[in-house]
């Protein structure tokens, strides 16, 4: 399995983004995929999660702000991220869930300047 996340950069307080996370060798409506992120210094956490076996899960802190969707037939995960604070810098990692591993993505760097 592997993941490929896109669509980081550099954006200015307020703006949006729109993260995309590419699974081959899986097929993501299968399985429970997520977004957590890491900011420097600090653990990695949650921010989304979808499965078809379970409720769409947010972090409290991009509720009303984030939305993880799925594309079936791209075999892909996306995070809409609008209204973005300087709190949600961080390298952000697609995770994809399976009852045998756990497979995480190569990373993408998202920076909110204040």
């Amino acid at each position: 399995v592997q993941l490929q996340a896109s669509g980081g950069g550099l954006v200015q307080a307020g703006g949006s983004l729109r993260l995309s996370c590419t699974a081959s060798g899986a097929i993501v409506s299968r399985n429970a995929v997520g977004w957590y992120r890491q900011a420097p210094g600090k653990q990695r956490e949650l921010v989304a999660t979808i499965s078809s076996a379970a409720p769409t899960r947010y972090a409290d802190s991009v509720k009303g702000r984030f939305t993880i969707s799925r594309d079936n037939v791209k075999n892909t995960v996306d995070s809409q991220m609008n209204n973005l604070k300087s709190d949600d810098t961080a390298v952000y990692y697609c995770n994809l869930y399976t009852p045998l591993r756990n497979y995480w993505g190569q990373g993408t760097q998202v920076t909110v300047s204040s």
